[in-house]
């Protein structure tokens, strides 16, 4: 029996799981179109994440209500600021999960995403302009959602948003991107390394450029240098991670361990359309290789969450 006092120690954060699931949807799709079987696989993962997503919204929304002080805090805490994004990057994947079986209502999930992402990025970004409390050590991977979700406002939104719409968050996004990652590079090289539980918040760089790809993509129709370049850029960047597998496996689990999964989702999307513009087949084995690897990655991580439910209720942050 659900306990509503367990709500105050929800955290916002939680909403980084419907990223993971809506990014395996994607995934789905993007790969089981190819083979002529629609997009049945990612239905049966778009559906429990829809629901997934009005629990979650319920249960914030009670937290919220009951405890305004715990929700303050976490917006005024460095490192879970960022996390509010999730809130509206969750909206607009399932915008894009549902795009194929229901038009109407990814339009009307798009709309609300956009419009809060816009809300959010500005919240944020006068936060971290204005308020004056923050550190260089406090910057971590995490700080790139409220940029993500900008660019991803482009991907559906090339189909379900007026186009200056779609290139206003598309800018936006790609600027702060460029800026963020100088600073986050710095932070990262130059001082104390992450605490343990942000070390898979490393996997959020993959994304940003992933998903410049295949906004520009949508945008403009065309596999040209630009578009190339963020491909490129996005997989390097999954290379040079993978290749610190050693390191992450042995990492202790916390809900931060979704920042491994979208990320390696907007990958494997990337690459399903790299497949689709060049028929090169070394992309199509690529993009199965990926989706396998992102099948993997969510299988562990809703078996280690699930786990953590049973355990810590709905303070998931105490994992």
């Amino acid at each position: 029996m659900l306990d509503l006092r367990e709500v105050e120690g929800f955290p916002v954060s939680a909403f980084s799981v419907v990223m993971g699931l809506a990014g395996l949807a994607l995934a789905l799709g993007a790969q089981t179109r190819g083979l002529g079987i629609g997009d049945a696989w990612a239905l049966l993962v778009t559906v429990p994440t829809s629901l997934l997503f009005l629990v979650l919204a319920a249960l914030y929304g009670v937290k919220v209500a009951r405890y305004p002080a715990a929700v303050r805090a976490e917006w005024a805490h460095p490192v879970k600021l960022a996390f509010f994004p999730t809130v509206a990057i969750s909206l607009t994947l399932l915008a894009a999960a549902w795009l194929p079986h229901a038009p109407t209502l990814a339009r009307a999930l798009s709309v609300a995403g956009c419009a809060l992402q816009l809300a959010l990025t500005l919240a944020v970004l006068s936060a971290w302009l204005f308020r004056g409390r923050f550190e260089v050590g406090h910057a971590n991977p995490a700080w790139f959602l409220p940029v993500v979700g900008n660019i991803l406002v482009a991907v559906p939104g090339a189909t379900l948003l007026p186009g200056e719409v779609s290139w206003f968050f598309f800018g936006v996004g790609l600027l702060f991107w460029v800026l963020l990652f100088a600073v986050l590079l710095h932070r990262v090289v130059f001082h104390p390394a992450l605490p343990e539980k942000l070390m898979p918040t490393f996997f959020i760089f993959i994304a940003p450029p992933a998903l410049a790809f295949l906004a520009y993509l949508g945008l403009t129709g065309t596999l040209d240098p630009f578009a190339r370049v963020t491909y490129y850029t996005a997989l390097f960047l999954t290379l040079l991670l993978l290749l610190q597998s050693p390191r992450f496996v042995r990492l202790p689990f916390s809900l931060s361990g979704w920042a491994y999964s979208f990320p390696v989702a907007t990958v494997t999307v990337a690459t399903s359309a790299m497949h689709a513009r060049t028929g090169h087949a070394f992309f199509q084995v690529l993009a199965w290789g990926l989706l396998g690897l992102l099948l993997f990655i969510v299988g562990v991580l809703v078996t280690r969450t699930s786990a953590v439910v049973r355990r810590h209720g709905l303070a998931l942050d105490e994992a």
